[in-house]
């Protein structure tokens, strides 16, 4: 079954972006080069180790990680991996690829007595297909003790999210004045020509557009007059790639457009002249994490990385290479990070996304905006 867009990431910890071809949200892309590694390291301490039995032995053997490539692994393997795992004891293996390729790894080891992948990182959307397959452990969070921060609405029996956005509008704070308080603004007839729109997360644009003529996160059918109405009005450029739409904001191509508050974070410390805007319909919600496989081998070493993944410190420092909100309540990031997070009014008004509708009617939608909204 194929599901809704892939999303995130796209700067290392030196600062500098990442291409389009090595995010977890890319659709199309190319497959990473598979690779393992390890490193070898001494002790963990017991604050990690949480309240179940399981955890009273020494950390110490394997783990095996499926994840994406490129500076997302290396974000990955600074702020979690080796300061909190590797550096205590835990040799980690690596296995990266795109992920429909990692999915189907998953998938095929369904029958086996043990699987290969200990944990693995994937999208919501990806993450709800494979439990919809039956493979993936329901979580005994009585073995994630830093579960108890995650922000309300984020938790699922079978997925710890690691990075959090939201599609909002961010617009060019040179060329409009009054700032966007709604995607009804992606209309307005003055933008004609310079309104920017991603292929890679045109979903979100059903899901956003139909919420301005009666529709929900169960219900894009609305957005198609809508959709219709944005073209005839503006005549919307469409952008392969965030990494095309950002030069085409800072060319001044465009003005504005929809896309995830990470990326308006991203783009104005690099010095576009940007801001964003969350519309009054609310923003559209998206999660990216980690998830265990039924058949994983090192399920004990799998709990430790998922308690792990919720340190504040951990937090932090994927916050600050990734521009990305985290879905913990006690990351304590820093003043200057606070344009990558929402109010906490915001978040209450986050539109979760119902995968399960999202993924049923991808196929129909990606037609129709093919054929509707992108000739």
């Amino acid at each position: 079954m194929e599901t809704v867009m892939r999303f995130l990431i796209d700067r290392d910890l030196s600062g500098q972006p990442l291409s389009d071809e090595v995010q977890p949200e890319n659709i199309g892309r190319r497959q990473f080069i598979r690779g393992t590694g390890a490193l070898l390291g001494v002790g963990l301490g017991a604050g990690l180790l949480g309240h179940s039995s399981a955890w009273a032995q020494q950390p110490g053997g394997e783990l095996l990680v499926s994840n994406w490539g490129g500076d997302w692994n290396n974000n990955v393997i600074n702020a979690l991996e080796q300061p909190e795992l590797e550096s205590k004891g835990i040799k980690i293996l690596r296995d990266l690829a795109a992920a429909p390729a990692r999915k189907t790894k998953i998938l095929a080891e369904r029958n086996l007595p043990r699987g290969s992948v200990d944990v693995a990182h994937f999208t919501d959307a990806d993450a709800f297909e494979l439990n919809q397959q039956g493979v993936l452990e329901e979580l005994d969070y009585s073995k994630i003790p830093n579960a108890s921060h995650l922000l309300p609405g984020v938790q699922k029996p079978y997925f710890i999210p690691f990075y959090i956005s939201g599609v909002v509008l961010i617009y060019n704070k040179n060329k409009i004045k009054t700032p966007p308080t709604s995607f009804a603004d992606l209309m307005n007839p003055e933008y004609a020509g310079k309104v920017g729109l991603i292929d890679q997360i045109y979903f979100n644009y059903f899901l956003a557009m139909g919420l301005l003529n009666g529709g929900s996160m169960s219900n894009a059918e609305p957005a198609l007059e809508k959709l219709r109405q944005l073209k005839k009005a503006v005549q919307p450029r469409i952008y392969p790639s965030h990494q095309q739409a950002a030069a085409a904001m800072a060319s001044e191509e465009i003005w504005i457009t929809a896309n995830y508050n990470a990326r308006a974070a991203q783009w104005k410390a690099e010095g576009l002249p940007v801001e964003a805007a969350y519309p009054k319909e609310g923003a559209i919600g998206f999660e990216g994490g980690v998830c265990m496989p039924k058949r994983a081998r090192n399920k004990d070493n799998a709990y430790r990385y998922l308690n792990a993944m919720l340190l504040p410190s951990v937090a932090q420092k994927i916050a600050k290479a990734t521009y990305y909100a985290v879905p913990i309540d006690n990351a304590a990031l820093p003043p200057e990070m606070a344009a990558i997070d929402f109010t906490p009014e915001q978040r209450s008004r986050i539109n979760r996304v119902d995968l399960g509708y999202t993924a049923k009617n991808q196929a129909a939608w990606l037609d129709w905006w093919n054929k509707e909204i992108k000739v």
